[in-house]
């Protein structure tokens, strides 16, 4: 079953319009439903330490401020949509979340982080090592172990299974292959489970 994304929030028309029209009133409650959103998959793509919680703001305020600058320009069809970024082809909230997502990506390669990924001994991409974290593993331990992936690791573990973006997306994203993708998903997820293993344990002691 395809992620459900937190981006995905149905935004009417009549307030799209009014933001369109500069109301300063509807900017700011489209600010306020996507804030967590935006912050949350910034956070998770650049990491979980307190400067990348400063970076993760600085990335929605950026994004907020290109959303604020381009909101005439979309023309989506906001009743449902791909993941693709065209705004003409996506809905208003895959439209955002392209942007956030191009802001993050794009900090994170300034910052030289891009390149890190895991690399293992054992090669195998076997579909088990692709599956989602533990159902066991709460928030805040899955925030930790994520934290500790590398970074090009982490932001395919989230845009895969938060956001529900294909292998071939996630590539285009980073510019990347989809080989590569896959490869980071099965790795990083298999590191994942290891990371949170004594947690599921403590859990179920």
């Amino acid at each position: 079953m395809p992620a459900t994304s937190s981006f995905a929030i149905d935004v009417p028309d009549s307030l799209l319009a009014r933001a369109r029209a500069g109301e300063r009133a509807a900017f700011e409650q489209i600010y306020r439903w996507f804030e967590r959103p935006v912050y949350t998959l910034a956070l998770r793509i650049l990491g979980g330490g307190a400067g990348d919680r400063d970076e993760a703001s600085e990335v929605l305020q950026d994004t907020m401020l290109k959303v604020l600058a381009r909101i005439g320009d979309f023309r989506g069809n906001n009743g449902g949509g791909s993941n693709a970024g065209d705004g003409g082809s996506s809905p208003f909230w895959g439209w955002l979340r392209q942007i956030a997502i191009n802001e993050a990506l794009m900090r994170l390669r300034s910052q030289r982080r891009h390149e890190h990924a895991l690399v293992l001994d054992d090669d195998r991409l076997a579909d088990d090592l692709a599956a989602p974290p533990p159902a066991a593993a709460d928030a805040s331990a899955l925030a930790r172990a994520l934290a500790q992936l590398p970074a090009a690791t982490r932001s395919v573990l989230w845009l895969y299974h938060a956001e529900g973006y294909t292998h071939d997306e996630i590539a285009a994203l980073m510019q990347r292959t989809p080989s590569f993708s896959k490869s980071q998903l099965a790795r990083g997820s298999r590191r994942l489970r290891e990371l949170l293993e004594p947690t599921t344990e403590a859990t179920h002691a």
